[in-house]
Parts: C-alpha cells; sequence; structure tokens
C-alpha cells in the first residue's frame, strides 16, 4: 500500500475514532473477496459512469446527498429511508435529490452479491465517482460502513445559507471536521444551484436593511435581481459557480468567483470574507491543490459518526430497513 493510501486511511480512522466507532472497519478495499471475485467498486462505478453520461448534474446532486446525509445521524444512509417522518421530509431535505441512482447501484450490487453491500458504503463511492467523471480528482474511500435504522425529520439540522463563518466552523466542529474541511466540502458548490429564495435577501433587504448586500459585486447584482424579482412567486434556479465555463466541473473556479466578490448563498461570500477563512480561500484560488485537498475532506466527512462491526445493518432495499425473511 503506498504511503499516500497509508496517510489518507489513518486521517479517516483517526476522525472515527473521535465519534468512538473506526473498531478498526473502515479499510481502503473493505469489500474485497467477500463478493467472490466481483470488484463491488467498479460495479457501482459502471452505474455512475452510465447515469453521468445521460445526466451530468448528479455530481452535485450526489455531493449534497452526501453532507445531509453525513451532517445529521452520520454516514449511514438514513437519508435514503423512506416514511411519513423520515429525514427525506425535512424542508432542507425536500431538495435532495439522486435516490433513484443509488437505488440503481443497489440493484446490481445485490443481484451479484446479496446481503453483504451497504446503501451507506455505495453512497459514498457514488459520489466519489461523480466527482472524478466531472473533472474532480479520484480520491481512495474507505468502505465497510453500516445501514443505521433510524430516520427522524426532526434530526435534521444543517447549517443554513446564512450562517456566519464562525457558527459553520463550531457545526463542523461538532461532526470532528475543522475548519480546513469546512472550507473545501464547501467547495462542493463549484458544482449545482441553488434558488432565489434562498438569497434574494441579500439581493434586496440584507439583514433588514432595505438594501442589497454590499459585499456583493454591482454587476452580479444587476443580474440576479433580473433572475430573482423581488416580489416573484417563481423561485428560479442559479448556478453557485458563476462562471459559466466550469459551473460543471469541479475545480477552483468556486474559489475564484468568490474573492471576486461573486458568491451566490451569503456564507460563500463570507468565506472570502472573514479573516478564520481568507487565507486558505486565497490559496485555494491561487491552485493550491484542490483536488486532493477536496477528495481528503470528502473523505473525512465520509468517516464521521459510521456504524461499523455489529452496529446497524446491511439493508436489502436503500428506501427501507430489513425485515425479517420468511422461511
Amino acid at each position: 500500500m503506498s504511503k499516500a493510501y497509508t496517510t489518507t486511511l489513518a486521517l479517516a480512522c483517526i476522525f472515527a475514532t473521535f465519534s468512538g466507532s473506526c473498531n478498526g472497519a473502515l479499510q481502503v478495499g473493505f469489500y474485497r473477496g467477500k463478493c467472490r471475485t466481483v470488484d463491488v467498486e467498479a460495479i457501482v462505478g459502471g452505474v455512475i459512469r452510465a447515469w453521468f453520461s445521460r445526466d451530468p448534474t448528479i455530481v452535485a446532486a450526489l455531493l449534497r446527498m452526501q453532507f445531509h446525509d453525513c451532517f445529521v445521524n452520520g454516514c449511514d444512509a438514513s437519508i435514503l429511508l423512506d416514511g411519513n417522518n423520515s429525514e427525506k421530509t425535512a424542508i432542507p431535505n425536500l431538495s435532495v435529490r439522486g435516490y433513484e441512482i443509488i437505488d440503481a447501484a443497489k440493484v446490481v450490487v445485490e443481484s451479484i452479491c446479496p446481503g453483504v453491500v451497504s446503501c451507506a458504503d455505495i453512497i459514498v463511492m457514488a459520489t466519489r465517482d461523480a466527482v472524478a467523471l466531472s473533472g474532480g480528482g479520484r480520491y481512495i474511500v474507505q468502505t465497510g460502513r453500516r445501514d443505521g435504522t433510524v430516520s427522524l425529520a426532526n434530526n435534521v439540522n444543517l447549517p443554513a445559507p446564512s450562517i456566519s463563518v464562525s457558527n459553520s466552523i463550531n457545526a463542523f466542529n461538532k461532526k470532528g471536521l475543522n475548519s480546513n474541511d469546512m472550507v473545501y466540502l464547501l467547495g462542493g458548490h463549484t458544482v449545482g444551484i441553488t434558488h432565489c429564495s434562498l438569497f434574494r435577501d441579500r439581493l434586496y433587504n440584507f439583514q433588514n436593511t432595505g438594501k442589497p448586500d454590499p459585499t456583493m459585486d454591482t454587476t452580479l447584482l444587476n443580474t440576479l435581481k433580473r433572475r430573482c424579482p423581488q416580489n416573484s412567486t417563481v423561485d428560479n434556479p442559479v448556478n453557485l459557480d458563476q462562471n459559466p465555463l466550469s459551473s460543471m466541473t469541479v475545480d477552483n473556479s468556486y474559489y475564484r468567483q468568490i474573492i471576486l466578490r461573486r458568491g451566490i448563498l451569503q456564507i460563500d461570500q463570507e468565506l472570502a470574507l472573514d479573516p478564520l477563512t481568507n487565507l486558505t480561500v486565497a490559496a485555494i484560488a491561487k491552485g493550491f491543490d484542490f483536488s486532493t485537498r477536496f477528495g481528503q475532506a470528502m473523505v473525512k466527512l465520509g468517516a464521521v459518526e459510521v456504524l461499523t462491526g455489529a452496529q446497524g445493518e446491511i439493508r436489502r432495499s436503500c428506501r427501507a430497513i430489513n425485515t425479517p425473511l420468511k422461511n
């Protein structure tokens, strides 16, 4: 095993130990030999490649899904469970998509190797593969997660788009992630969209001043006002990365945009202005090894509060907890 493999694995295991859940079970190549000669990661990768060829927007969808899953009960695929009061029904998750992609990967894996591969691991593998397909670096993930059996809407407490940098750092710290991890993970906003309702206050009534956010580039402000009229009932989508040449690519363009005061969400713009994070943003914008560091941050996110060993279960369907099989 290379030094890079060993270092990345060690970092992830340290994080999992902080959450009391490493137990030596999260590892590179966890499924090797568990499905005869079948390469589980290659099977998942094939599904993602086929889907990506039809819809490249799955990159943003899967990045968001992994974050929303890991930031609640840990990376246990609880976001995938259906139910009247499941995490899916919480307001921040109503726009999460990509469930059918995970379902498709699970069906193929189950047909070849039933009862072995967790939905939680499929999310992490699928996201890694989508990032690589979109031009980001292909980082190495550990597997061995188990699926959770609890999914409640009232457990969903995700950082809001208007959160301050200091409060955001505190929220990430509670998950064992530091400020640099936060800055790199928010770099996932280099792909994907948001909607006018989540930043309209910055255009018209920032912090109840009756005026726009003074930190926003004037040209961008005027563009967004046309896209998001003040009293419109239509919630139009807007690219988070305002560089049209790279809004579908996982790269450092997002950081260059926010330095130019072209951040869309308040937290995005504040990253480039706050002294707690602005030096990191500047370094990434200049080309400081974004792909590698982004991948490392994703590995650390994927190790948050995982279930391993005899904890949880391996779901037969990602949308429901297991019921006893009839003889």
